[in-house]
């Protein structure tokens, strides 16, 4: 009870202290702008006596360190400013206002920013413009830290003094007090007793706050890791109920953070789903291959045990539409190489067959020879395209250099000349010189396959012709026929593995089937883009854009 007594007088006596000096010092304050005001007003006198006598002349080699003076026109345009400010309309300030209507003006702006007062004294001249002068003015709280020291000194005295009274009064109080039976004390005579369950709830809470910021920084941490997951993950509720989710998951089933809440049953509508989460909701693990807006996920759900008791369950959405596509294009590969090599292994094995039962008459032993040659030059090319083939899919580093697009044409063209000979067929080669940057073995490669492509499947005395031409920033290479022609529906389908338009016709020609699935890779290998335009009976052109080398 002494301490609280000794308290209430302390304080109340320094509250008087601090509040009779914030009076004063302001009243002071108060003073001391009135006198700034007035000497303000008296130069903005003397100023504009200056300006009415000599114009803007009177500006020349003026010194204002702690003034500003301002000349503004009738029509409010500032005409000088010491300070080179704002040049913007002064019509409608105050102090303007008032020196136009009655020939004298003053004002005083705060800029709490700056902790600064401005004074302003406005004089209107003779000839209708204003001369205004303006000082900055430091705010009682400035001038108060800058009397910091004497301020402490008298804060000082007056603590010590305030101490001294306020204990001498308290004891005088508390004596009677402290004289009474203890085993009959005033109801409400102390306050000791709350100090240790104050310090212990002090205590208490510091611990709790230290407690809440470890949980905060694990759970930012959490955060951090499962939103920067490409899987999916939901946290669920035994009531089916969103917890938490994380971006991959709110893409992958449409939904936003509003649906932290709401049952992902209703939400998802996913019967394979709803399966897997009951499952784990039951205390069972579950995994399920489930179709989500177009993709396929597996789905592993496991159950969040709390005690005894199933309290949840954590969804995992793994993203496997790439690994069965995959999947699918190694079996159809695998099935196509199959059957491609079948086809001349049982011609092969037929005629020797034959041939080693004497079944063959002499002069008819050539040919069955020529065939099983025939056959299997065919499955050297095969076995050698699909080798081809898996060394463009491993992204096989090659070096690259400055070909000429021109040049690698003419000698694909040159190649294949005898072979367009035997079917009456004319190959030429037209365009410019166009320069792209790769791999030169594959783009002649990549030329070559097209214009063998296109004696393959072109007429009787029909026309092949390979031209290079240069589109803005692109380089060209376009082949074109005049054969049978692609069908509009087989044209995007034309490089896949094995696809042939004719089956019949492909194999008569000793194709196998890949020559255009090698362009495609050595064209994306390149970064350049395949244009395929075609007419059933008509012909067909395929065109190859690269990005351009600029010439040297």
């Amino acid at each position: 009870m002494t301490k609280r007594i000794f308290c209430s007088i302390f304080f109340a006596v320094f509250g008087v202290f601090l509040t009779s000096l914030a009076l004063i010092m302001g009243i002071l304050y108060g003073y001391f702008t009135n006198v700034q005001q007035a000497q303000l007003r008296m130069q903005t006198v003397l100023a504009a006596q200056g300006v009415s006598n000599e114009g803007a002349g009177y500006f020349r080699g003026l010194d204002l360190k702690d003034c500003r003076i301002t000349w503004i026109g009738a029509d409010g345009t500032v005409l000088y400013d010491s300070q080179a400010g704002t040049a913007e309309n002064h019509m409608a300030r105050e102090e303007v206002v008032e020196a136009l209507s009655t020939g004298y003006g003053e004002s005083r702006r705060y800029s709490a920013t700056l902790m600064l007062r401005s004074l302003y004294a406005a004089q209107r001249l003779a000839d209708g413009t204003v001369l205004r002068l303006s000082i900055a003015q430091n705010s009682i709280l400035t001038l108060a830290l800058g009397m910091a020291q004497p301020i402490c000194t008298v804060f000082l005295v007056a603590v010590i003094l305030s101490a001294l009274l306020a204990v001498h009064i308290s004891r005088r109080i508390v004596k009677p007090l402290a004289e009474m039976d203890l085993d009959a004390p005033m109801p409400g005579g102390g306050y000791e007793e709350l100090a240790p369950l104050l310090r212990r709830a002090q205590s208490q809470q510091k611990q709790l706050k230290w407690q809440e910021a470890a949980l905060q920084r694990k759970q930012d941490t959490l955060n951090t890791i499962v939103s920067s997951m490409s899987e999916g993950m939901v946290l669920l509720d035994r009531e089916h109920k969103i917890v938490s989710i994380n971006p991959a998951a709110m893409a992958l089933l449409g939904l936003g953070a509003f649906s932290v809440g709401t049952d992902i049953l209703a939400l998802a509508g996913n019967v394979d789903l709803r399966a897997v989460v009951e499952q784990a909701l039951r205390g069972e693990r579950g995994e399920q291959t489930i179709a989500v807006r177009g993709t396929r996920h597996r789905l592993e759900a496991a159950p969040i045990i709390s005690g005894d008791k199933p309290a949840g369950a954590a969804l995992l959405f793994f993203d496997i539409t790439e690994k069965e596509k995959t999947e699918a294009l190694r079996r159809e590969f695998t099935a196509n190489v199959s059957h491609e090599l079948k086809t001349p292994l049982q011609s092969i094995s037929g005629c020797a067959e034959l041939l080693e039962n004497g079944l063959v008459r002499e002069e008819d032993i050539r040919p069955f020879a020529g065939r099983i040659h025939a056959e299997a030059q065919r499955m050297t090319r095969l076995v050698e395209d699909i080798i081809h083939l898996s060394q463009l899919d491993e992204g096989a580093a090659l070096a690259w250099q400055e070909v000429e697009l021109y040049e690698a044409a003419r000698e694909a063209a040159a190649a294949l000349q005898s072979s367009a000979a035997a079917r009456q067929i004319r190959l030429s080669v037209t365009g410019e010189r166009a320069l792209v940057s790769g791999a030169r073995g594959l783009i002649c490669e990549m030329i070559y396959n097209l214009c063998d492509n296109a004696i393959k499947y072109n007429v009787e005395g029909g026309s092949v012709e390979v031209s290079v031409e240069e589109d803005g920033q692109r380089a060209v290479v376009s082949v074109s026929d005049t054969g049978i022609g692609i069908p509009p529906e087989y044209q995007d389908r034309i490089f896949e593995r094995f696809f042939r338009v004719d089956k019949s016709r492909s194999k008569a020609s000793g194709g196998t089937g890949l020559g255009l699935s090698i362009v495609k890779h050595i064209a994306q290998y390149h970064g350049a883009e395949l244009a395929v335009e075609s007419e059933l009976g008509r012909g067909t052109k395929i065109s190859v854009s690269f990005r351009r080398q600029e010439t040297p």
